[in-house]
Parts: C-alpha cells; sequence; structure tokens
C-alpha cells in the first residue's frame, strides 16, 4: 500500500462514484453518518481496518484511498439547473478517475503533458471580437493551418487534454469538462451520436479550459464565451467568411457542412454572425429547417463521431497495470468501453 496518508478527497470521490450520500455509505458500511463526514473533513482518519470496509463497500481498491488527489471546481456543466446535484457529482467523479489515468499514462511516457494555454478574456461582459481573438491565438499558438479543425479530439488528445466518452443516463448532462493544471479532462457523452454536434462540444470545451480555468464556471455568459469561441476556432471568419452564402442556398451549405464538419445549424448562426445573412434571411433558414425536422437530426450525416484513442492505448497495454491495481476496475472498464464504442 502506498505510504501517502488517507486522502479524505478520494474517499468522497468513491461515494459520488456509487452515487450515495453520506447516509447511505454509513448504513452500507455500518457506521454513523458522523462518522463519515468527519472522514472527508479531514476531523478524523478511519482506521486500516475501517478503511478496508469503506473500501469493500463501495467497490474500489483500499489502495485508491491512498493516492493524491488533484483538486478542481466542480466542473464546466452546460444546464445546472436541468441537472442534478447527483448526476453531476458522478459524472466529476468520473472525470477524476480519467485524470488519474492520465497521470499515470504520462508517467509511463504514454500520453502528454498538458499544453493548453490560458488566455482568459476581460470579463463576463468581453465582447465577441475579443473571444474571436483568443481562438485565433490559440490556433496559431498550436500552429494550426487555416481551414477546417481535421481532428478536434484527436488535437485535444495530443495537447494532453485527456478526452473520455461515457454513456451518460441523463441526457440534461451534454458535455463537461475539468481544467487540471497537467492534464485537462474533457467529458464527452455516447448518446450524441452526431459528429459535427461532438466536434462543437469538443470545441466549447476547450474554450472553457482556455477562456476560463479555475476562474468563473456555472452562469450563462461563460456558456455563451465558450459558444462563440468554439465557432470562431471551428470557422474562422478570415476562412469562411466569403464561402458562406448570403441566401437559404442548402446545396451551398450542405457542401460546406461537409468541408468544415460542422452543423447546419452552427453554418447558419455563423453566416449571421458575420453578417453575410441578414436577420430575416436567417430566421427564414432556421424555420425552413425546423419544418423539415433538421432541427433534431440534421440531412448530410457526416458519420461516426471523432473518436478519443490515447487513453485506450494506454489501457490496452501492459503500462497501465499499476495503474489497474489501485483505481475502480469498474469504472475503468466503463471508460474503456464507452470511449471505444
Amino acid at each position: 500500500m502506498s505510504t501517502q496518508a488517507f486522502e479524505r478527497s478520494r474517499l468522497r470521490t468513491a461515494r459520488e462514484l456509487a452515487g450515495w450520500s453520506q447516509t447511505q455509505l454509513a448504513r452500507a458500511s455500518g457506521l454513523t453518518p458522523a462518522a463519515i463526514s468527519q472522514f472527508e473533513s479531514g476531523a478524523v482518519r478511519p482506521s486500516p481496518e475501517t478503511s478496508s470496509v469503506l473500501a469493500s463497500v463501495l467497490g474500489v481498491p483500499q489502495e485508491f484511498f491512498h493516492e493524491a488527489m488533484v483538486e478542481s471546481h466542480e466542473g464546466f456543466f452546460r444546464s445546472l439547473r436541468r441537472t442534478s446535484v447527483s448526476d453531476r457529482r458522478r459524472a466529476r467523479a468520473i472525470a477524476h478517475v480519467a485524470h488519474d489515468l492520465a497521470v499515470h499514462a504520462s508517467s509511463a511516457q504514454r500520453f502528454c503533458a498538458g499544453d493548453v494555454p490560458m488566455l482568459p478574456v476581460s470579463g463576463l461582459q468581453a465582447e465577441r471580437a475579443e473571444v474571436e481573438e483568443v481562438a485565433a491565438q490559440v490556433r496559431k499558438i498550436w500552429g494550426l493551418p487555416s481551414g477546417p479543425v481535421s481532428d478536434v479530439v484527436g488535437l485535444l488528445e495530443a495537447r494532453g487534454v485527456a478526452v473520455i466518452r461515457l454513456p451518460l443516463d441523463n441526457t440534461d448532462v451534454d458535455a463537461f469538462s475539468l481544467p487540471f493544471p497537467d492534464h485537462p479532462v474533457v467529458v464527452l457523452g455516447t448518446d450524441k451520436d452526431d459528429r459535427a454536434r461532438s466536434r462543437f462540444d469538443s470545441a466549447h470545451e476547450l474554450a472553457h479550459l482556455v477562456l476560463h480555468g479555475e476562474q468563473i464556471w456555472g452562469v450563462k455568459e461563460v456558456e455563451t464565451q465558450a459558444h462563440q469561441f468554439a465557432a470562431a476556432f471551428l470557422m474562422p471568419a478570415e476562412d469562411i467568411h466569403d464561402q458562406l452564402p448570403t441566401t437559404v442556398d442548402w446545396p451551398a451549405l450542405f457542401a460546406l457542412k461537409r468541408q468544415w464538419q460542422v452543423s447546419l445549424a452552427a453554418l447558419l448562426m455563423r453566416a449571421r454572425t458575420l453578417g453575410r445573412m441578414n436577420e430575416n434571411t436567417y430566421l427564414t433558414a432556421i424555420k425552413a429547417a425546423s419544418a423539415r425536422g433538421w432541427r433534431r437530426v440534421e440531412p448530410v450525416p457526416l458519420g461516426r463521431p471523432e473518436q478519443p484513442t490515447r487513453l485506450l492505448a494506454y489501457l490496452a497495454s501492459v503500462d497501465s497495470a499499476p495503474a489497474r491495481a489501485i483505481l475502480p476496475a469498474q469504472i475503468v472498464e466503463s471508460l474503456q468501453t464507452a470511449s471505444a464504442a
């Protein structure tokens, strides 16, 4: 067992992975809620015997409680009002396990060091032009050529971001991220079988890591900024402006969807934002798309969503044995299955 002392945050993480309250854990382990609370606050450390009971009940190796843990905030969730606290906490706990895997993979030289620039904007009221300039800076820093980004997930992984897919039972939990300084984590749901929207999700979460970090989160303004960043990152104004139609030209929009690997909705919004379509033309297009049922399922499918590969390759290697020995097997397997789906 590690010589690291009992890490109180690990108990909370294990409990949230199980989806339990402190009272439920107390009942299952034969302890009192007060004792669980004291363990999680750090006021009291459980004995080795009690730690063993807790590990057995929660389905984690006892060594899990003795691993150092990097803290982060509650995560960038799109719909805080619609998403239950328990759903958010369990998803966040799974993301912590993904971060653990990235740390171990990095130690085994199977994963890159984190390389996401922090370029915060001037505040919640930052103008769109400022956000778009940051998106352009990130593309420049990372040496991206003009035009479409070929693989957003692959790009994030190459920059040390742990990208995972997992089945999010609650459809209100869309995608989210945790801004760990060494290996940020981006979580994408497996329920969105749409390449264009999934790419936008990835770019949206990158925006949070770049613009917001640990500073601000959970308010409407940061989500608006993340959308603005994602649109500019995926469709730079100087590259796409002249390609966007000024009228509701569906064949042209279908061709642009294939070229840029973004949704029709994103293209229409970009056309309006960049002044290629006026408000009336944009609304006409939106209404026409809605009447055809395209707001739910768009025409011109782009194929399978981009898939993360770096952590999967690590988990498939013998190098992952030390990590598997101390991390909850069921969660690691679910991450492996979901990300490979």
